[in-house]
């Protein structure tokens, strides 16, 4: 495993953002008063988001830090396997849509930040890591690794 380089998808592999962000959204929707009618694409939300709340990142982590256990939780099984690779010299990058607030408290809260050296897009993890990344994108793909 050493000089091995993963992409891991964080909804996909190690916690499933987006009941969170759609709990967010209607939260913030409701607290601000206005229609949200953001894309499904969270990268393209970013940008709805600031013309129609402004300066929303502090809201979303708030918001997520304080209501991620309800959806968030360890995977003991998970989180072996990542040790392992680790332990063996791979390298983790983790990359979501969702913003990196959400992002990182999502990773802490599933209990794998510091096994990761990397979080943010596919295309800034493959930067850190290298273009040559194994991109993971469920459980499943993880555990089948060896």
């Amino acid at each position: 495993m050493a000089g091995l380089a993963l992409a891991l998808d964080l909804d996909g592999v190690l916690a499933d953002t987006r009941p969170l962000w759609d709990a967010w959204l209607e939260d913030a929707a409701r607290r601000a008063r206005v229609a949200l009618e953001v894309p499904e694409d969270r990268e393209a939300a970013v940008v709805v988001l600031g013309e129609a709340l402004g300066d929303w990142r502090p809201l979303l982590a708030r918001f997520a830090a304080d209501r991620a256990p309800l959806w968030i939780r360890p995977r003991a099984d998970t989180n072996a396997v990542l040790r392992r690779l680790v332990a063996a010299g791979a390298r983790i990058g983790v990359f979501s849509d969702a913003p990196r607030e959400l992002a990182e408290i999502a990773l802490a809260h599933a209990g794998a930040t510091r096994l990761v050296e990397v979080v943010g897009t596919l295309g800034e993890v493959r930067a850190a890591l290298g273009e040559d990344v194994v991109v993971v994108g469920s459980r499943a793909e993880l555990v089948g690794l060896r």
